[in-house]
């Protein structure tokens, strides 16, 4: 039998190193799945990916289908082109604005009705590329300054919610707001609203 001293030392190693893997015993496995991209995935009811996809093919879709369209082409015998200006997050999550903004030119550019204007960002990166092209690229394939399209009209909107949570019950309210603004006069061609409302309930644990 060890002395008392020995013992008290001896258990004051193995006792922590046995709690170490009973720790480690107990981790969670990781596990990771692939899903198909077209799977809704909403978790913890904030606005995802799934969102920002059906909220732009709808409001593309009714954009297309408002008079204002026939009216400049009737007036104008070509189809518009439109730029995406700011969308502004005013939620009180973050957003990531950008993927939407790339879902609402997707949805406008496959339509066949409107053309899209690239971004200004894209814009000064293409003319940096034309400006390097009359140095550097053979003359016979260099692309000409002042052939670029301007925009008839911009788009513009804000992303906003209302939060209301009582008892482990959250509603959450999503309006999405965009504006079609005409660039020669400032007037507003087309306003479209879409709403979601998502109910997240935290069930209470037992024990």
């Amino acid at each position: 039998m060890l002395p008392l001293p020995r013992l008290i030392t001896s258990c004051a190693v193995i006792v922590p190193c046995l709690c170490l893997l009973l720790l480690g015993g107990c981790g969670k496995e990781k596990k990771v799945t692939r899903v198909d991209p077209g799977v809704v995935t909403d978790f913890s009811g904030r606005w995802n990916d799934t969102d920002s996809k059906l909220v732009a093919e709808a409001m593309m879709k009714e954009m297309v289908r408002q008079p204002w369209l026939e009216n400049f082409s009737s007036q104008y015998n070509r189809i518009p082109t439109v730029i995406v200006g700011t969308i502004l997050n005013k939620s009180h999550e973050h957003i990531n604005v950008d993927t939407f903004v790339s879902d609402l030119e997707r949805e406008m550019t496959n339509s066949q009705k409107i053309l899209f204007v690239a971004s200004k960002s894209d814009r000064e990166e293409i003319r940096q590329e034309r400006q390097e092209q009359a140095v550097h690229a053979r003359e016979d394939t260099q692309k000409r300054p002042g052939q670029e399209l301007g925009a008839d009209f911009m788009m513009k909107g804000t992303i906003s919610t209302l939060v209301d949570e009582s008892d482990g019950i959250k509603g959450i309210y999503y309006q999405v707001d965009l504006d079609l603004i005409n660039l020669e006069t400032n007037l507003k061609s087309w306003y479209g609203q879409k709403k979601i409302k998502k109910v997240v309930e935290r069930k209470r644990l037992l024990f």
